[in-house]
């Protein structure tokens, strides 16, 4: 079956306005059978989002909106593709007992959903760190080195993994080498292997499901999918289900590189 498991929507402050029904039917056109909205969910209650817009995840007051649309969609094009409503929801670290009640309220209205990592923690602030490669370089200086930013990240993704979050915890985990997102903009050469074959150890322990992510291959500092072709194919060995997913935040973005990823999957 040809799924597209991680797509925005207009219900993204820092996406388009391109419609529901644009995605939808270039999805058909396409010849994929199932797509999944993994819209940005509300950010935990009591948390400061750092990016200056402060657009990150979409507001709490629009979440029953976006629902509801779906479910009439699912129902409009019940014969020609299988829609999934699904949030993209941010593991945040000090925020965990808020996404748990938020996962609580909201998780029996979701059919399949990612947990992601975007912001990381440092002393008592937080840096989203896909935000921009200036903000990304000025988080090297502030932390010393690029390994260092590797290291937090990776642990930050492994407790994510590890986390409980009750019993609508996402399934799937998000672009797991998100931070390789600027890899091009410094020179110093960050060895991550052992980190990431960790994390795919653990997403296998944990029964979860890999986000095969294509965005990253149109990061002008990334040109690499998240995760890149080796670590697919270990995935793929370890038996880890694998979902591919083009992250687009609009309709030309839709399945973006599937055709050079799914020979992989």
């Amino acid at each position: 079956m040809k799924k597209d498991g991680h797509i925005h929507s207009p219900y993204c402050p820092h996406g388009t306005e391109d419609s529901f029904h644009l995605y939808i039917e270039q999805a058909i056109q396409s010849g994929f059978q199932a797509i999944t909205f993994t819209e940005h969910a509300p950010l935990p209650l009591g948390f400061i989002d750092p990016t200056p817009n402060k657009d990150s995840g979409m507001s709490i007051n629009q979440l029953e909106s976006y629902i509801f649309e779906l479910q009439k969609l699912k129902k409009e094009y019940n014969k020609d593709i299988v829609i999934s409503t699904g949030l993209e929801i941010d593991f945040i670290s000090g925020f965990e007992q808020n996404t748990i009640t938020f996962l609580n309220t909201y998780g029996k209205y979701l059919d399949d959903s990612i947990l992601s990592v975007h912001f990381l923690k440092h002393e008592n602030d937080y840096t989203c760190i896909d935000f921009s490669k200036s903000t990304f370089l000025t988080f090297i200086n502030r932390l010393g080195n690029p390994m260092s930013v590797y290291k937090l990240y990776y642990k930050t993704l492994l407790d994510s993994i590890t986390s409980n979050l009750g019993i609508f915890k996402p399934k799937r985990i998000g672009h797991i080498t998100l931070v390789h997102k600027f890899q091009h903009s410094f020179t110093e050469e960050v060895q991550d292997h052992e980190d990431i074959v960790a994390i795919l150890n653990e997403i296998k322990h944990q029964q979860l499901e890999l986000d095969v992510n294509s965005a990253g291959l149109a990061k002008p500092y990334c040109l690499e999918s998240y995760p890149p072709p080796t670590y697919i194919k270990l995935a793929k060995e370890l038996e880890i289900p694998l979902v591919f997913g083009s992250d687009a935040h609009q309709a030309k973005d839709l399945h973006q590189f599937y055709n050079e990823i799914s020979t992989l999957l």
